[in-house]
């Protein structure tokens, strides 16, 4: 008898098509889906408004000229820092690089993710938020299909029913809330897009970040209670 051969499907090289055609994955409208974490009470400091409009001042000009590492390294990674996912009392930090493998005995889902923050501090234990970097243009490498497979993984791997992620190409930026229907079956929505070289949109895109780790100290609290 011969072996069943399960397609291996990376999440660096899946399409949407791809994706689509191994799960259910519906995308619906954004509406009020982002209303609770884009309307978020959090106060940017005098501080941290001062970096923000640093960090446009320096880049503007340069932005689109850099490669991905130096997008990641002069850009992205010091607003990552600078919300200090990092945190010891309640067990979680940002993991860079980190493998994921799902699989089913049907496909399996496996590639390498860019950054996401995840219970445990030594290594991932829980992941709850993640982010695709791009430099590329949309219409060449879509980074959409790379995150929803990542995003689905998690899921499923953690016995979640819902997460969020953020994909980023150049200076925009998109957050991605993902649910879980039932086996094998979601729903998505993406946000509008926010450009990080406006300082309004930056400011909003440091509110949701900040959110999120506010969000996971929130679900740690409780696991220890």
């Amino acid at each position: 008898m011969s072996v069943k051969e399960i397609p291996i499907y990376n999440f660096g090289a899946i399409k949407l098509q791809q994706l689509e055609s191994i799960v259910s994955l519906k995308r619906k409208l954004p509406s009020n889906y982002f209303k609770n974490w884009f309307e978020n009470e959090i106060k940017i400091t005098t501080k941290e408004n001062t970096f923000l409009k640093e960090l446009i001042e320096e880049h503007y000009f340069l932005i689109e000229s850099y490669n991905e590492e130096e997008l990641k390294v002069k850009f992205i990674a010091p607003i990552l820092n600078q919300v200090k996912f990092t945190n010891i009392e309640y067990e979680f930090r940002d993991f860079y690089e980190e493998k994921i493998t799902y699989k089913t005995d049907d496909f399996i889902l496996t590639g390498i993710t860019d950054f996401l923050v995840s219970e445990g501090l030594e290594y991932s234990k829980k992941p709850y938020f993640f982010i695709q970097e791009f430099k590329k243009s949309i219409k060449n490498d879509d980074p959409r299909p790379q995150l929803l497979a990542e995003l689905i993984a998690a899921i499923e791997l953690n016995g979640l029913k819902q997460i969020k992620g953020a994909y980023i190409v150049g200076e925009n930026w998109n957050f991605v809330i993902l649910e879980k229907l039932s086996l094998h079956c979601y729903q998505y929505c993406i946000s509008h897009t926010f450009n990080a070289t406006h300082f309004n949109n930056l400011q909003q895109i440091y509110k949701n970040l900040c959110f999120i780790k506010q969000e996971i100290m929130k679900i740690q609290n409780k696991s220890k209670k």
